[in-house]
């Protein structure tokens, strides 16, 4: 047998990856991940979700006080806003959380190896100068902002982000133009409008969030309207010109044709990532990619390369760091000889605005594309007691279920805690659940997750409470 520096080596310390190092090295095999940023946690815990999630949190509190849900419940403040404290308290959090992570590295005896990695061959990679080898060798590098033609990001400039710029602006944009109208830019966008900033929104589609149900989509985007975001779907940019604290914006329809032209104080470019690929040398491992640039895997995460894995942003599906996790955590149990499964088809996503939009499963729209016949519950959040005792009763849950065996395929909702909610649908789906599974098991009384259960009613009946 050949003598490898480690059984298992793990390229990327992101979501995917350091599960799948902390999972290996708990399964008893020698573990190392390399990882070139000054701390673990990749895109996620670094620049994406919980820096995002933060400045979400703190803008919401601020919000919440400035324009008059703290009046509702006869609570009279001023609010002041500084920036840096608020930056600050984000830094924190993502510190700890990385921090956390290396502590976890430690306690599990995973080896991190600081530096790029390139393939040498297939069960060798080059980090730092240093050839290392590893029997089963695991590409979990992420994925990079996708740029936008005749719009050129600089992030130093602070005029023209990307995501990870809009995470650390040093000012409250006066006009903060917003390209792309998906997860992204919509959650970076409330931030900054809670906080001050006038914000409009450039999507080429004729609707915001890509993917999700047809009704969620076009009630996000009366939501969005109502907090006073400017929509200019079916547009696109095709170009941006920086001018001191100026930048100006040629927009057009996306079918073409009558130009204008926008002026802004920022732009954020938001119009989706593309996998990390670039430098690994995959040609050198026998490895190629695919039209989208993902390394295709089967079933098990196996590359076409014996002993060479992949999983999160650079293969198929959508990219998310639960999703990623979750192939971490099972390619550790596929690598070590057990049973790593991830049902691809029950993987949740969330906006985390205000308020937050979830979904898990097919939309109505794609049943319909396969010719599915379904039926669909719907239960609103105004209906729901909790909800109209908080005050906070925008949106709705939508259940669709298989026409025929009553399955659910699919649930979509709006709500102040859809998060939360979309998780037991989720573990529903997972098991097979019915419409009449989730009606008929006890919900807390009065929860928002009540909504849930009289949607499911809905399917095959009339909703209690509606």
């Amino acid at each position: 047998m050949a003598n490898y520096d480690y059984d298992v080596l793990i390229i990327g310390a992101g979501p995917g990856g350091y599960v799948a190092a902390i999972r290996a090295a708990q399964l008893g095999l020698k573990t190392a991940c390399v990882e070139s940023r000054a701390t673990l946690g990749g895109t996620c815990l670094n620049v994406g979700c919980i820096p995002s999630k933060a400045l979400l949190h703190g803008s919401e509190l601020f919000d919440e006080v400035q324009n008059g849900h703290f009046a509702t419940w006869g609570i009279t403040a001023t609010p002041t806003l500084d920036l840096g404290k608020m930056m600050a308290e984000k830094t924190k959090a993502v510190g700890e959380l990385t921090g956390g992570i290396e502590f976890l590295f430690k306690k599990n005896k995973v080896t991190w190896l600081k530096g790029h990695a390139a393939f040498e061959d297939a069960h060798t990679v080059n980090v730092a100068g240093e050839k290392v080898t590893a029997k089963d060798i695991v590409i979990a590098t992420g994925s990079s902002v996708t740029p936008l033609p005749g719009v050129t990001v600089d992030n130093a400039g602070k005029r023209i982000v990307d995501s990870t710029g809009a995470l650390d602006l040093d000012e409250v944009p006066e006009h903060l133009v917003v390209i792309g109208g998906g997860v992204i830019g919509l959650e970076l966008g409330s931030v900054w409008r809670r906080l001050g900033a006038k914000v409009t929104v450039v999507e080429f589609l004729d609707q915001l969030l890509p993917g999700m149900d047809g009704e969620v989509r076009k009630e996000a985007g009366k939501i969005f309207k109502k907090q006073g975001m400017e929509l200019m779907l079916s547009h696109k940019v095709t170009g941006a010109k920086v001018d001191g604290k100026t930048v100006s914006l040629t927009v057009e329809k996306s079918a073409g044709g009558d130009e204008q032209t926008i002026t802004a104080s920022h732009v954020l470019v938001a119009i989706g990532r593309r996998p990390n690929t670039d430098g690994l040398a995959l040609d050198k491992a026998g490895l190629a990619l695919n039209a989208r640039g993902q390394i295709e895997t089967d079933d098990d995460f196996r590359t076409a390369v014996p002993g060479i894995w992949a999983i999160g942003d650079v293969v198929p599906g959508p990219m998310l760091a639960h999703k990623a996790m979750d192939e971490g955590h099972a390619v550790a149990e596929n690598m070590a000889g057990h049973t790593g499964i991830v049902n691809r088809d029950v993987i949740p996503s969330v906006v985390y605005t205000a308020p937050e939009i979830a979904g898990v499963g097919i939309t109505e729209e794609q049943a319909k594309e396969r010719g599915l016949a379904v039926k669909v519950g719907k239960f609103p959040m105004s209906a729901n007691s909790r909800a109209k005792a908080n005050r906070d009763t925008t949106g709705f849950v939508k259940v669709i279920a298989d026409a025929e065996t009553d399955r659910v395929l699919g649930v979509w909702m709006i709500a102040s805690l859809a998060g939360s909610m979309i998780a037991q649908t989720v573990q529903a789906m997972e098991f097979g659940a019915t419409s009449e599974d989730i009606a008929l098991t006890s919900h807390a009384h009065p929860t928002h997750a009540e909504a849930v259960k009289e949607a499911a009613i809905a399917v095959t009946g009339k909703p209690i409470h509606m």
